[in-house]
């Protein structure tokens, strides 16, 4: 089977791994960037942007392509997905329409009103700079500023971490609604919820949902949850499946409010097929939704794709011919901790093109797993792109020594300009978000 993956990001790269532990497949990638991990499981690969529809489909169509996998968000806005279908082409991805669920968060909003689905945050769309005034202080500024479409990560202004105070929020309404930040001269206004964040991803055919472990991501650049938001420095995930913090029964709702935006999409004729996630927030009210993401999450899908013990492309066939409810998906019941690797500057201003030395043969007796993502590989180099550089997966039964594996093996990874939150999946960083969690369950 002919199976092509576009990205060229760590999560890509883990897509291709599990698409490469299959027996039947034979791996194609299109990226923009030479992943030096991808390019060793790859049969063939093409260096293209991943939003170029027209060279994609063409190069789908030479190499006789059964199944295509999208990893980022914007080829599914620009309707990469619609164009593969369209030429017979197998796509195991959201069409633009369904896609809208994380490329139009006004929309997700809506979807969510209309069909009564739990989990829903205070929210507005603005268009006036007035009525927005009104709207943040009214909720004593404390809230979320998103502009509609995608801005990669970067968008979202959050009370307390991006400004304070109903003038500081304004000063961002302002630059969201006059250059057009996401798309459109319009914000949409959230209430700041309060409480612990986790990822639930999920293999979906349009109408079952099979969900996959509780991730927990880090967005803040530094130790102890300080410093700006970035697109993610780690994340954990437990053997278990679920998270310190989160109890089965919370779990169950995160995946039920997945179940009814699934049956909400078919119901408006938007059948969404491939991976989706949910980010969620753990609140003294309960599971509520952050937002919706059309795909894997990153890091994310290095904490679960690992684990997966059936065979990737089976799943891929099932949620292709809607018989996922009839699919027993086993995961490895393991830890995993993933730490990535980052330019230095990352965050602000990334110093690129700075040279990164891995000793994978070292690295790979250690028991962890490699994740190459934002790099490019040049005359046997591998050298810094301007944003996360390559992740390293500690697995394990016992969770402390899934963190161990990983600290272990970021030793076999150099450079003079590189940075990592060591912190994350440490026992200190969890009793704090245990913590954290009894004090919002104290105030019900």
């Amino acid at each position: 089977m002919n199976v092509l993956v576009v990205g060229g990001g760590a999560r890509e790269h883990a897509i291709c791994d599990a698409v490469a532990r299959s027996e039947v497949a034979t791996l194609f990638s299109i990226m923009s960037n030479l992943n030096p991990g991808i390019e060793k499981l790859a049969t063939d690969y093409l260096l293209k942007k991943e939003t170029d529809i027209q060279d994609i489909v063409s190069y789908a169509t030479k190499k006789n392509i059964d199944i295509a996998l999208i990893g980022p968000e914007a080829p599914l806005e620009a309707g990469l997905a619609d164009a593969l279908i369209k030429n017979d082409i197998q796509t195991c991805a959201p069409r633009k329409n369904a896609a809208r669920i994380e490329t139009d968060k006004e929309w997700m909003r809506n979807l969510l009103t209309t069909y009564k689905i739990p989990g829903q945050l205070q929210h507005q769309t603005f268009t006036s700079l007035e009525e927005a005034k009104r709207y943040i202080e009214d909720l004593n500024a404390e809230v979320v500023l998103k502009p509609i479409g995608l801005t990669g990560g970067k968008g979202v202004h959050v009370a307390g971490d991006h400004f304070n105070g109903s003038n500081e929020a304004m000063a961002y309404v302002k630059e969201v609604i006059q250059n057009k930040i996401g798309g459109a001269a319009k914000i949409l206004i959230e209430e700041k919820a309060i409480g612990e964040e986790f990822t639930l991803q999920a293999f979906t055919d349009g109408h079952h949902v099979a969900p996959l472990p509780a991730v927990q991501d880090h967005k803040r650049l530094l130790p102890d949850d300080k410093g700006p938001n970035t697109g993610g420095m780690g994340s954990y995930s437990c053997a278990d499946g679920l998270l310190p913090f989160l109890s089965k029964q919370e779990y169950h709702e995160g995946v039920s409010i997945l179940q009814h935006i699934i049956q909400a999409l078919a119901k408006e004729h938007c059948t969404y097929i491939g991976p989706i996630y949910g980010q969620f927030i753990l609140t003294s009210h309960g599971v509520k939704l952050i937002e919706v993401n059309a795909r894997f999450g990153d890091p994310e899908a290095m904490n679960v794709l690992p684990l997966l013990q059936t065979d990737f492309l089976d799943v891929c066939t099932a949620m292709l011919d809607a018989s996922l409810s009839k699919k027993d998906i086993q995961i490895e019941k393991k830890s995993t901790v993933c730490k990535y690797v980052v330019p230095e500057g990352y965050g602000v201003k990334s110093m690129t093109g700075e040279p990164i030395y891995v000793n994978e043969e070292a690295l790979r007796k250690t028991g962890a797993m490699l994740f190459y993502a934002s790099v490019n590989k040049k005359d046997n180099h591998i050298l810094t792109g301007s944003s996360r550089s390559l992740a390293v997966v500690g697995i394990h039964d016992d969770f402390a020594e899934a963190e161990k594996i990983s600290e272990h093996a970021l030793t076999c990874i150099k450079g003079d300009h590189l940075f990592i939150r060591h912190d994350i999946g440490t026992t200190q960083l969890l009793e704090k978000r245990i913590r954290h969690m009894k004090e919002i369950r104290g105030k019900k």
